[in-house]
């Protein structure tokens, strides 16, 4: 009886010893893990603090650049973010990345990167990093939403340069066409032509707008007119236009004082050419639907003042005649510089562009 207590206190001892031993490994190595955490991560009320210490623990268990460790690292960039601990979050992903370049998440890393910078109005870094993602990174698809795609959207928000817009409205076209609104797209990409100076480039992207007509570009209301206007204008032979404003006038006063209905068909616009009263919105073309000049031309005499308005300028021009049948007897010409640096010989000239019908106002 004596022996067998005397192994089971053995056995107690053995098991005690043993459990105390795990013990004091565990809370070694719990210290020891603690301990490699920079405390500079871990900011916050107690409780953010306990929870950023458990995720960075937590980061270190979990496999090289695998979707649990990913999984981790976005719930470390959230608490961040909600903290607004932008420049430790920065620090962090910087850190991940340059130290794990194989890491497949690496264009995700970035582009929070990229965003925070934005975040801090820092633009000129942020558009850096987004380009770094789109031309050194493989596209990534985070919550169904491409990388490339988001960092190229941000880059066309931030970025003012013309040349560098159309390699960026180029790429979406080409990577993106069935996830954007190509007409938009195709529409700023002339814009951006258009600012650079490429001419022939810009028609072109206004052609391949033309299809995609009635669609909302931001920050142009009449946009399918433009383009409309732009490509008419430029296929065009324009045969109609004069040299000088004082040229185009004459030339008028010629065909008022002959009563010549052909003359003055001769010089006016065939193409964009406009009538409508004072207060008519541009986009509204139904005044120009039925528009003859013989019909206004054929019992009476046109009258003109000698002057031009004197709300006429060094690109536009008003002249004042009289005498049109039908509604309305007072016609306002209107004549404009033609704005059209895709054709050097043309560019400068004048034409006479339209009609606005009564008294100015």
């Amino acid at each position: 009886m004596f022996r067998l207590m005397k192994k089971n206190n053995i056995i107690l001892i053995i098991f005690s010893a043993l459990f105390l031993l795990i013990l004091f490994y565990s809370c070694g190595l719990s210290q020891m893990n603690n301990s490699d955490i920079d405390p500079y991560y871990i900011v916050g009320s107690r409780e953010n603090q306990e929870a950023l210490r458990d995720m960075f623990l937590l980061l270190e268990n979990e496999y090289p650049g695998s979707e649990e460790q990913f999984t981790v690292i976005r719930e470390i960039i959230n608490h961040y973010v909600r903290q607004r601990e932008f420049p430790r979050l920065i620090n962090f992903l910087t850190n991940r990345v340059n130290s794990n370049s194989r890491d497949p998440y690496n264009t995700y890393y970035l582009y929070i990167i990229a965003t925070t910078y934005i975040q801090q109005e820092a633009h000129a870094v942020a558009a850096m990093y987004f380009n770094l993602i789109i031309k050194n990174y493989p596209d990534l698809t985070v919550s169904g939403e491409s990388i490339h795609l988001a960092s190229l959207n941000q880059l066309l928000s931030i970025i003012d340069n013309p040349e560098k817009r159309i390699w960026y409205y180029e790429e979406l076209i080409s990577r993106f066409s069935d996830q954007i609104d190509l007409g938009a797209a195709y529409f700023l990409l002339a814009q951006a032509y258009e600012q650079s100076g490429e001419w022939a480039s810009a028609i072109r992207a206004y052609t391949q707008f033309l299809p995609n007509m009635n669609t909302n570009v931001p920050g142009f209301p009449n946009a399918d007119i433009y383009a409309r206007q732009m490509v008419d204008f430029h296929n065009s032979p324009k045969d109609w236009t004069f040299t000088t404003l004082n040229a185009l006038v004459e030339s008028i006063q010629d065909a008022l004082d002959a009563g010549s209905y052909a003359q003055l068909e001769r010089a006016r616009a065939k193409v964009n050419f406009f009538a409508r009263s004072w207060g008519q919105d541009a986009s509204d073309e139904s005044g120009i639907a039925g528009f003859h000049l013989l019909d206004f031309m054929r019992s009476s005499r046109i009258s003109y003042a000698t002057e031009l308005d004197a709300g006429s300028n060094a690109n536009e021009a008003y002249l004042r005649t009289w005498g049109w049948s039908q509604y309305l007897s007072t016609w306002y010409l209107y004549f404009r510089k033609i704005n059209f640096p895709a054709d050097p010989e043309i560019h400068g000239r004048w034409e006479w562009a339209g009609v606005y019908y009564g008294e100015k106002f």
